[in-house]
């Protein structure tokens, strides 16, 4: 059962009839898009201004002095401050756009891995990590010398806390990099506990938060965190733009991640000097049209507010759990007793590409593989699931349609 106190419930009419794609039909029935997790829907606010960029203030940023390079970096730099008063940044410096939450991950292994932490410190990560949140540590490991520690989850796919707190006793641990919620499990990892104990070893702690934020407000402050990362395309913003939220006086104690233009002070053939942050970390000419579609995101959740969107999400899981639950054959992976809304299953019998393939004849879209999670697949005894995931224009009538649709496989393959 999920734990989020209720909020008046949204005008879910109104809401979906900003997101042109959900009117589309898929050979003749309507569509259920319920892969969400992967990449969210777009409302037209996002379309609109990333349109309205393109035919009348597209020009380079930062460089120019005309009137539309104003006007774009204006723009730009605005979705800076609206990222900070997202997620409650106490510095809008603070804020340094990448590509996607893979970037931003990859930026800090690079940068706070290789230029602060030394040989033969350790990395925790755990057991439910998206594939993101693994390679990038194990290729500091490999080049570094760094340990990678990885802390097991239950059975019950939960954070096994006291495996967690004993990495970390010996001190040695510089950095915790953890999921905030499991895109396979929909598991919530208990944020504020983990940066408590990690602070009481001296390791610094990092969030993807690229499931996460979608669901419930993230203030960075409250958590205590030092490093925070999302991605645009799951917040209903296009792909392409990411974000990586530091402490500035972890961020200036950085190295740059990549070298060209718009991160440096000066260029001589003998040195550079960088920018201030957060520039030292955006070379070259960056996602100007990105970042102006995820101010705009941004503009669209804020408009819902996080409370009515974590009630919705918080009773459409738990209508699916209970409907999906009554199917026989159909099995729920994970019991997390905090949880968003993404559901993995499996059906007896059944690969879950072949459950995704049957159900996309019905007109629903679910994921189905390992979701970028193999080391956790493994830890379940399983090779795949196929997952319905949940966005704020996700129904309680479309998981009905999804369990009536999945009642249909089970008896074609019974």
């Amino acid at each position: 059962m999920n734990v989020v106190t209720r909020a008046p419930a949204p005008d879910l009419a109104a809401i979906r009839a900003q997101f042109p794609i959900l009117s589309e039909t898929i050979r003749g029935k309507k569509l259920v898009f319920l892969d969400s997790a992967a990449s969210a829907q777009k409302p037209r606010a996002v379309i609109e201004a990333m349109v309205h960029a393109m035919e009348h203030q597209y020009a380079n940023v930062h460089r120019g002095l005309h009137w539309m390079s104003e006007r774009a970096t204006e723009a730009y730099e605005g979705t800076r401050d609206a990222v900070a008063r997202l997620i409650n940044a106490r510095d809008r410096h603070e804020i340094v756009f990448t590509g996607n939450s893979t970037g931003a991950i990859n930026l800090l292994a690079h940068s706070y891995g290789r230029g602060v932490l030394k040989p033969g410190q350790a990395v925790v990560i755990s057991g439910m990590e998206h594939h993101s949140n693994i390679v990038p540590w194990q290729m500091l490991r490999d080049a570094h010398g760094i340990e990678l520690r990885v802390a097991p989850i239950t059975d019950a796919g939960e954070l096994d806390f006291p495996a967690f707190e004993d990495l970390l006793r010996d001190g040695r641990v510089g950095l915790v990099a953890i999921t905030h919620m499991s895109n396979v499990l929909g598991t919530y990892t208990p944020a504020e506990r983990i940066v408590a104990v990690a602070h009481a070893h001296g390791a610094k702690v990092m969030f993807d938060g690229s499931q996460a934020i979608v669901h419930r407000r993230v203030d960075v402050q409250a958590l205590d965190a030092d490093f925070y990362v999302f991605t645009g395309h799951k917040l209903y913003g296009p792909t392409g733009i990411g974000v990586l939220w530091g402490r500035r006086e972890l961020l200036e104690a950085m190295p740059p991640f990549m070298g060209g233009g718009d991160m440096i002070s000066s260029v001589s053939y003998e040195r550079s000097t960088w920018a201030e942050v957060p520039h030292k970390f955006e070379a070259g000419t960056p996602a100007i049209l990105e970042s102006i579609g995820l101010g705009a995101a941004i503009g669209f959740v804020e408009s819902i507010g996080y409370g009515a969107i974590a009630a919705h999400e918080a009773s459409l899981t738990d209508h699916a759990l209970a409907r999906l639950g009554g199917i026989e054959g159909v099995n729920v992976i994970g019991r997390a007793q905090d949880r968003g809304g993404v559901v993995s299953f499996t059906l007896d019998r059944a690969h879950a590409h072949d459950v995704a393939t049957l159900l996309d004849r019905q007109g629903i879209a679910v994921r189905a593989g390992h979701h970028c999670a193999e080391p956790l697949m493994r830890r379940l005894g399983l090779d795949s699931t196929a997952r319905a995931s949940f966005g704020i224009y996700t129904t309680h009538e479309e998981i009905d349609a999804l369990a009536d649709a999945l009642t249909r496989v089970r008896e074609f393959f019974a």
